[in-house]
This record gives C-alpha cells, sequence and structure tokens, in this order.
C-alpha cells in the first residue's frame, strides 16, 4: 500500500511542474521573450524622431508578417534622432528604397516597426540605413493638437 501512495505523490509531483514549466513558456511567450530565435541574418539601422514607446525586442514585419526584431535602442547625441537597429532575417532581401513606419497593434498595443519595401535592384547589406523613415503616431500629442484646435475654434 505504501509504494502505491508514492507513485501517486510523484505523478503529483511531475503534473505540477509540468504545470509550472507551460506557466513558465506561456509568460515568456507573452512578454514578447524569446531564448531560442535564430541569430543569422543582417543589421539594419533607423532613424526616428519620435519612436513612441517603441522597445527592443519589438517586432519588425512586411505585410504583416514578422520578418525580424528590434535589437538595440537609442540616441544620437548630435542630431537627437532616435536610432533604431533591427535585424531581419537573412531569408528576407529588402530593397535599398525599403520604407519604415512605427505601428501600434490595437488601439493600445505595443509598438512595431513595419516596412514597406520599394522597387530598386539593390538590397539592404549587414550595417546599411534605412532613410525613409515614419514616426510613431503618439495619442497623447494627437489629443493635444485636437484640443488646442478645439480651444481656437471658441474665439
Amino acid at each position: 500500500m505504501g509504494s502505491n501512495r508514492r507513485l501517486i505523490e510523484i505523478w503529483v509531483g511531475v503534473f505540477v511542474a509540468l504545470g509550472f514549466a507551460a506557466l513558465f513558456g506561456l509568460a515568456m511567450q507573452v512578454s514578447n521573450v524569446q531564448f531560442f530565435e535564430a541569430r543569422d541574418g543582417y543589421e539594419v539601422e533607423l532613424r526616428f524622431e519620435n519612436i513612441g514607446g517603441l522597445r527592443t525586442r519589438a517586432p519588425v514585419t512586411v505585410g504583416g508578417v514578422r520578418v525580424g526584431r528590434v535589437t538595440d535602442v537609442g540616441l544620437d547625441a548630435n542630431t537627437y534622432e532616435a536610432v533604431v537597429r533591427v535585424r531581419i532575417d537573412e531569408t528576407y532581401q529588402l530593397p535599398e528604397d525599403t520604407s519604415a513606419s512605427i505601428y501600434t497593434s490595437g488601439l493600445l498595443g505595443e509598438q512595431y516597426i513595419a516596412l514597406d519595401p520599394g522597387g530598386l535592384d539593390f538590397y539592404l547589406q549587414d550595417g546599411d540605413e534605412i532613410t525613409l523613415t515614419q514616426s510613431a503616431l503618439v495619442l497623447e500629442r494627437l489629443i493635444g493638437q485636437f484640443l488646442y484646435q478645439m480651444g481656437d475654434g471658441d474665439d
């Protein structure tokens, strides 16, 4: 009887451990942390006037398909522009005249970079810079402009 109870306790422990592992995996997936992501690809630099809430590991998409991730976000001390580095998967070759915009998933979701490929026959290489960029639409700034315009209409 004692060995049967011991076997049940072992199986309960195994199921509890599997449950914790599943919860940990789900938490990592939701928080956008990926340990086993491939590092093959090429890195490109983008410059924006305002990146809003864009963070490292944010998705980089073309036509809604994830083609890479943001690897670094910084500030150029000379021009005061936000400098964003992204790593694009090596399977995707993008033309040099590709443009980039920062969008938000849904109304209050995470921000991501959407790339719009151009039509040139020359492709981006590691270390290149995308110069055609559109900054993030900051909701607070948009509301502030709307309220300011509404206030001017009363005069």
